[in-house]
């Protein structure tokens, strides 16, 4: 089942995506929910980040090919992101004043369908509710010079999320493929996390509670490519949809 948020008419809400209509429901995908019986074709709204999260986690080092001359870590290195850094499918990512080295991040994300707490890897697994493509955007001069990331990793803008969340899928084996200007800079298969998915949840859920619709996204493949004013980046995950997004100045 693919899951989108969307906007119509100044309105807010969420619907199960049908070819090329939306399955409107009743409520958030978190709760229980229905279908209303209406149908809204997808040409018709704004498809928006599929969740509003009160957390946003993230993975440095997941991947083998991403890890340079750095040790293979021991937990997941976890750092946190703001819910204001999310963005649109199709929003722009805006290149701040004072740090010229953005680059693009193609990773899968992990949305929480239920509060989560000091779970095993094996609870954590039923507390998701299913995976997307984000964009964990990355300002190298600042992550490099400042003593936290809080802005190199979460500057507004710099959480591309979306277009849909994926429920019942293999999220432990997806190709990951990044493109700038339609040039492919990334190209992994999620089998090759280092940490998989639950492990991840688990271990964050030992401190901090993942409430619905939090999001973790879960490390990047390989280099990563700076942007420049005018560049459109895609990530593309298998069996989830393309996130796509401008970049300006």
């Amino acid at each position: 089942m693919k899951l989108a948020r969307y906007e119509l008419n100044e309105t807010i809400g969420y619907g199960i995506v049908d070819g090329n209509s939306l399955k409107t429901l009743d409520a958030c995908p978190f709760t229980d929910f229905n279908e209303t019986g209406d149908t809204v074709a997808l040409a018709d709204v704004k498809i928006l980040a599929p969740t509003k999260p009160s957390k946003v986690l993230a993975v440095g080092l997941n991947y083998r090919s991403h890890l340079g001359d750095a040790p293979e870590p021991q937990n997941p290195e976890i750092f946190i992101k703001t819910p204001s850094c999310i963005n649109d499918p199709e929003g722009d990512i805006v290149l701040p004043d004072g740090d010229d080295d953005v680059h693009a991040e193609g990773e899968l994300v992990v949305i929480i369908k239920e509060r989560t707490s000091k779970v095993s890897p094996d609870e954590a697994a039923a507390n998701i509710l299913g995976v997307t493509c984000g964009n964990d955007v990355s300002a190298r001069t600042w992550q490099s010079d400042d003593m936290q990331w809080w802005r190199a990793k979460a500057s507004d803008t710099f959480g591309p999320m979306g277009p849909y969340i994926v429920t019942d899928i293999d999220y432990g084996d997806l190709q990951l493929e990044t493109r700038i200007n339609g040039d492919v800079v990334q190209s992994q298969t999620t089998g090759d996390l280092i940490f998989p998915v639950p492990v991840i949840v688990s271990f964050i859920s030992q401190a901090i509670t993942l409430e619905p619709g939090d999001a973790v996204y879960t490390g990047t493949p390989g280099t990563t490519t700076a942007l420049k004013d005018g560049d459109v980046v895609e990530v593309e995950i298998e069996g989830i949809g393309v996130l796509r997004n401008p970049v300006v100045s």
